[in-house]
């Protein structure tokens, strides 16, 4: 009996008439690569698409994911009349940085990473009809951490409302000062403090919204600074970390300690708001504070408000005592 040789000669001749239909795939992906992302605080994979018209938020647990500046300018801002501030401001290298990579070179990847050019975005918009300035952090770069073009497009973005003779709004995400920078970076904060006084003096109102993390530099300069503070659910916002806390003074914090729930216990905030809230909440603010009217119209896709009804109208109780009297004959 012949023995066919286990060398695959066989398979191969027959491929080299019968072409196969279904072809190797050499790069194996998971089914979920692109299409799901998995929650970090409680585990479930969520639909891309679902967590998007979620306004990224895990509808199982409520955890906040971190969005891009572009992505918060979108929820927060009308569609209509979007414009950027200061896109051409860019970062320099005064110092010559250099640790195990060049400070040029860390923008550089940051910036097709995130495709910003530095770590906020300035833009003027309307929020459902309201006029205003808004400053949002990309965490995404270098962590948020603010430099001299950061304390220049807030300082600049305030000086805008003042012209504009509308409200600012900065949604802080930062990592703190940018160590890169140096003093440089610490200026910033006088900057960005020093220019809020303009708003103050027009009468103007700012509104800071804490986002998950805001810690050092920035929590010590304009995110404490607001007129009203805000704060997303269960957002780490401090000066210095837990674990550096935990290692100076060598004790275990307590559960929750620095986050926004517990900051609004203690007094420093002046409210938690859901993102799904977020919007109508601003604009409610703004418009308390700047006497502009909110439309009630759909807007950037948002639900439109619905007018309380009024009550019917009931005609009046007829006067007996009038009615009385008419009839009376006189005398």
């Amino acid at each position: 009996m012949a023995v066919l040789p286990n060398d695959g000669s066989t398979i191969n001749w027959l491929t080299r008439i019968i072409k196969p239909k279904i072809k190797g795939n050499s790069k194996r992906t998971s089914p979920r690569e692109g299409l799901w992302k998995k929650c970090p605080s409680c585990g479930q994979a969520l639909f891309h698409t679902e967590l998007e018209r979620n306004l990224d938020v895990c509808r199982h647990c409520q955890h906040h994911f971190r969005v891009s500046s572009m992505r918060r300018m979108e929820m927060t801002l009308d569609s209509d009349g979007r414009e950027e501030l200061f896109p051409a401001l860019y970062p320099s290298d005064p110092l010559k940085f250099k640790d195990i990579k060049r400070y040029r070179d860390r923008v550089k990847d940051a910036q097709k990473s995130s495709g910003t050019n530095d770590a906020a975005r300035v833009v003027k918009g309307s929020i459902k009809g309201v006029p205003a300035v808004v400053t949002s952090f990309e965490f995404g770069f270098m962590a948020g951490s603010m430099g001299s073009v950061v304390g220049a497009k807030i300082a600049h973005g305030a000086l805008a409302a003042v012209e504009n003779k509308c409200g600012f709004i900065t949604f802080a995400a930062s990592g703190g000062a940018r160590m890169q920078e140096g003093i440089l970076s610490l200026m910033q904060m006088a900057k960005t403090s020093a220019a809020l006084t303009k708003l103050e003096a027009a009468g103007l109102p700012y509104i800071s919204v804490l986002t998950d993390p805001t810690t050092g530099g920035v929590t010590a300069s304009f995110a404490m600074l607001g007129d009203v503070i805000l704060a997303e659910p269960n957002a780490l916002i401090c000066f210095a970390g837990p674990r550096v806390i935990e290692q100076t003074i060598r004790e275990k914090l307590p559960e929750g300690f620095q986050r926004s729930e517990y900051l609004l216990d203690h007094g420093f905030l002046d409210a938690i708001c859901h993102r799904k809230d977020l919007r109508n909440t601003l604009a409610d603010i703004l418009s308390r504070l700047t006497g502009f009217p909110v439309e009630t119209i759909r807007t950037s896709g948002d639900v439109p408000l619905k007018p309380k009804p009024e009550p019917p109208i009931e005609p009046p109780a007829p006067d007996l005592r009038r009615a009385e009297a008419d009839a009376e004959p006189s005398s």
